[in-house]
């Protein structure tokens, strides 16, 4: 078919991306060309299949979904991504929006639905589940600082300060002056509080 829509699904989870893989081949229009378990595979993979739109999970090994989304938007401008995933954040869907995503869906999606969902982004129209999008609106914007959320990342493994010094290239006495203020921010007690709550609100 002429107008068949060409669909990469990147997934780490093998049984997850052949569930979407059955689910979509069913629907006439569209065609699972390539299916990858790692961020950092999907953009050849993309190329090398002719993909129209790329189904993307969040957390992957190699590079996360939002990452690839942007990086799919500078090399391959002319494929279309769709996140679906498991972590309905509003903050995710915040950043993928801003890293180009075209779409955001969970995957409990029903699969008429799902199929709908890629028909609109490859129109180049935006879809977003519709509760998230609500949420994404209420919750606002991250208030935390580039810096703050490095720090976070790396404090959310259980690091002592010294260990998060080392990691991000900064004092001891910076590192705490910013967990501090990551923590009034986040309304935490604890720096493991801060950083479970941003990692919750799909901040860091």
């Amino acid at each position: 078919m002429t107008d068949e829509i060409r669909l990469l699904i990147a997934d780490d989870q093998a049984l997850v991306r052949g569930a979407l893989a059955a689910l979509l081949d069913l629907e006439p229009d569209l065609r699972v060309v390539a299916q990858v378990g790692r961020g950092d595979e999907v953009v050849d993979a993309a190329r090398a299949g002719g993909a129209d739109v790329c189904l993307l999970d969040i957390e992957m090994p190699g590079a996360d979904g939002i990452e690839v989304a942007e990086r799919l938007r500078d090399q391959l401008p002319g494929v279309h991504s769709l996140i679906v995933t498991t972590f309905g954040r509003p903050g995710y869907l915040r950043r993928a929006m801003a890293a180009g995503a075209s779409g955001f869906v969970v995957k409990d999606t029903p699969a008429a639905q799902l199929a709908d969902a890629v028909r609109r982004v490859h129109a180049g129209l935006r879809v977003v589940d519709p509760t998230l999008a609500t949420e994404s609106l209420t919750s606002g914007e991250s208030p935390l600082t580039p810096r703050e959320i490095d720090i976070l990342r790396v404090a959310r493994t259980g690091a002592t300060v010294a260990a998060i010094a080392a990691e991000v290239h900064l004092s001891g006495g910076t590192v705490r002056n910013h967990l501090s203020s990551a923590i009034g921010k986040t309304g935490a007690t604890t720096r493991a509080e801060a950083a479970r709550i941003a990692e919750d609100r799909g901040w860091i």
